[in-house]
């Protein structure tokens, strides 16, 4: 049976969504930065627990796994019984499984940790997502998720300059960062159910209230799987956060190894690509919103990140290496996931957002459990990593191929 309150609608006044836009973007800050204070540690932490590549990118495969096979349950359950709930309790438990990653003993049980760390991040991106789309007005809405998007950029670069500066330059122990993070992570999974609300009537659409009464279409994975513009944007999505994976797991470790870079000036360089990401999510978000062009940005903004990927390999020089690193920035993952999120919105089955948002993230996220491992196994086993990143130039063009021939613009 529906939760009481999950049919319960409030009005809200025409600046709440700007409220949900701004917790939403700290939500992703906390997200990626959790996730990201690992990628500068790993050759600290290899060398402490006497780690390979493969076995280094197996550390980040195993929570993304868990991470991915978590979206579509809590989607489900989101819909279901409230997505305020399930966010809350997935931070929460993200909060304790950080705090407890610094206290590992041990490769395995680091692995256990990071697992069920990912298994607290899996509750976000489905619920998070259908919340602020109920709550941005319509004309807004690409603006509003890519300005929510952002906070991945800026958790990115935190997570990377957090422990690059504090282990790598200071000599402090790798468990620290994560200390650090646990408790940010704690005080706002409390502040997401205090502040959200489940159902929200905006002023655009009083006298509309009937709308969000009445019992909800069963919620049927068979349709959204069968849509062919879920199914063009589900392989996009994959292929864009493989090659993005590849980038963001690795790079800071490729830039040490393989370019020469050291200490704090590795979370910098690194953060080049995130900080551009801003702008460009900002920029090919609003041209959306007014154009309603999905087609045609993909088909600029997918080219350009791809040989960007081929370029970061490619290039040796250190100079150059900056702006190839900000074109990737500006036209990437982070860049490209606000258009195709408003345009999963628009296809996706009525009374099933929160679902459809999961299995989206699902499907790209099988690209990150991947990327870390993959490209790990291929530089223990040729020297190098930069295989890996011209297998994501690879992938990056069979998405865009499968979005051409399968997106429609017209809504179903």
């Amino acid at each position: 049976m529906e939760n009481t309150k999950q049919s319960q609608a409030v009005k809200v006044n025409q600046n709440y969504w700007k409220k949900v836009v701004a917790i939403f973007f700290v939500g992703w800050i906390l997200m990626y930065a959790t996730r990201t204070i690992f990628n500068p540690l790993m050759g600290v932490i290899g060398e402490e627990f006497n780690l390979s590549n493969t076995q280094l990118g197996l550390a980040n495969s195993i929570f993304f796994l868990t991470y991915a096979v978590a979206q579509i349950p809590f989607g489900i359950v989101g819909d279901k019984v409230g997505r305020k709930l399930v966010i809350a309790i997935g931070f929460i438990v993200l909060a304790v499984t950080t705090y407890f990653s610094g206290l590992a003993t041990g490769f395995v049980m680091f692995l256990v940790i990071r697992a069920i760390a990912g298994i607290g991040q899996g509750a976000y991106y489905g619920p998070q997502y259908a919340l602020s789309t109920e709550s941005i007005p319509d004309k807004k809405r690409t603006l509003g998720n890519a300005i929510i998007n952002s906070g991945m950029a800026f958790g990115t670069s935190g997570g990377y300059l957090l422990s690059s500066k504090l282990v790598l330059d200071n000599g402090e122990h790798w468990s620290k960062p994560f200390f650090i993070m646990a408790i940010p992570t704690l005080v706002l999974g409390i502040l997401f159910y205090v502040v959200l609300k489940e159902k929200v009537i905006r002023p655009e659409d009083e006298g509309k209230e009937q709308l969000h009464e009445g019992p909800k279409e069963k919620i049927s994975l068979k349709q959204i799987f069968s849509n062919r513009n879920l199914v063009a944007a589900f392989i996009l999505c994959f292929t864009s956060i493989y090659a993005n994976f590849v980038i963001i797991t690795w790079l800071p470790q490729f830039l040490i190894t393989e370019r020469g870079f050291e200490g704090a000036s590795v979370g910098f360089i690194a953060s080049l690509v995130p900080w551009a990401s801003i702008p460009g999510a900002l920029i090919f978000a609003r041209l959306n919103d007014k154009t309603g062009a999905t087609k045609k940005l993909v088909y600029f903004l997918v080219p350009i990140a791809t040989l960007s990927v081929f370029a970061i390999a490619f290039v040796t020089n250190k100079t150059l290496l900056i702006p190839v690193l900000v074109i990737y920035g500006l036209t990437g993952k982070l860049a490209l996931d606000p258009i195709v999120v408003t345009f999963v919105t628009k296809h996706a089955p009525a009374g099933s957002l929160s679902t459809t948002l999961s299995a989206y993230n699902f499907i790209g996220m099988s690209g990150s459990i991947l990327a870390p491992y993959v490209t790990g196994y291929l530089a223990d086993s040729l020297g190098s990593m930069q295989v890996g990143f011209y297998l994501s130039c690879v992938l990056l063009l069979i998405g865009l191929g499968a979005f051409a021939v399968l997106a429609k613009e017209e809504k179903v």
